[in-house]
């Protein structure tokens, strides 16, 4: 049970924020639980969800692109309910199939053929891990895929956004609402 309230309210009169809950209907089929712990500071809420938006929206990334780094780094984290919430973008969403997600989880960037993803998803979970132990090496093998400066800070930043997501949901135990499946295969039972 989830440590703080699951504000859902009645009806949304910020049109910020039902342009947010109708964005995430779109991409994951519902509001999550996720958006209604956040609404208990609404006034964070809009700047958070903005500031995501403009990570996933502006930068050089592709939208599957970044919910792959979702993905591990959440994973990583141990985060069940973001690597979640990012499995259901990335195949309700986007449309890539179960099995093409499953992969991922249970293989990580050995799963992943395409030579960008595979090393934008090696810096990501680099960042992540031991952000320190970035070399120079690593950068120019970003811009040896295609990312100028601009892509570069928006991988970094989109590892730290995801980071804080990760953090609040495993603190304050949002209660999981999505598939069964993503769970089960990102983390299982022993």
């Amino acid at each position: 049970m989830a440590r703080v309230k699951i504000a859902k309210p009645e009806q949304v009169e910020d049109p910020a924020v039902q342009g947010i809950f109708d964005w995430v209907t779109q991409m994951e089929g519902s509001v999550p639980n996720h958006f209604y712990v956040e609404l208990n500071f609404p006034e964070f809420f809009t700047a958070k969800l903005g500031a995501t938006k403009v990570l996933w929206e502006a930068g050089e990334l592709e939208m599957a692109e970044i919910q792959h780094i979702g993905i591990l780094v959440s994973q990583r984290n141990g985060c069940a309910y973001c690597t979640a919430a990012f499995c259901t973008i990335l195949n309700h969403g986007l449309g890539e199939s179960e099995d093409l997600v499953g992969e991922l989880l249970q293989k990580g960037t050995d799963s992943v053929d395409n030579a960008r993803l595979k090393h934008i998803l090696e810096y990501a979970l680099k960042v992540n891990d031991e952000p320190a132990a970035v070399t120079d090496a690593d950068i120019e093998g970003l811009r040896g895929v295609g990312l100028t400066d601009k892509g570069i800070v928006q991988v970094t930043h989109i590892v730290s956004d995801f980071g804080s997501y990760n953090r609040l949901n495993l603190a304050l135990q949002t209660d999981y609402d999505y598939q069964d499946l993503w769970q089960n295969l990102a983390f299982p039972k022993k």
